[in-house]
């Protein structure tokens, strides 16, 4: 049992993109309310207007994706992507030319 709960394909991370009208006072209003309810969802920013979360489960991160889908912004594109940790931790990530490793997977404790 302990082997499945952490095994790389079980563990998920959800990823939001967005791309959010700011040219008027209401516009700008929505999207920063937009960003800090991810934020209070627990997603931290990967890119400028990418922002992923560590999910246990894919059972979790279905709820994550389903409170995103509630705090969807009235204008502008969104996507929601969920992928395996494994093929989280194939990403290659460069700073200008130098290579940077991903960031951390968080380990889950529970409680019984």
């Amino acid at each position: 049992m302990n082997a499945e709960r952490f095994n790389a394909y079980r563990i998920m991370w959800v990823l939001v993109l967005y791309d959010l009208p700011t040219e008027t006072k209401a516009n700008m209003r929505d999207a920063n309310l937009f960003r800090k309810r991810l934020l209070d969802d627990g997603f931290t920013l990967f890119q400028f207007s990418m922002y992923v979360r560590h999910c246990p489960s894919r059972e979790n991160a279905e709820v994550h994706i389903k409170r995103v889908k509630n705090m969807l912004p009235k204008a502008g594109k969104v996507a929601i992507m969920s992928i395996t940790d494994k093929q989280f931790g194939d990403i290659e990530i460069f700073f200008a030319r130098n290579r940077e490793e991903p960031p951390p997977t968080f380990q889950q404790l529970e409680l019984f």
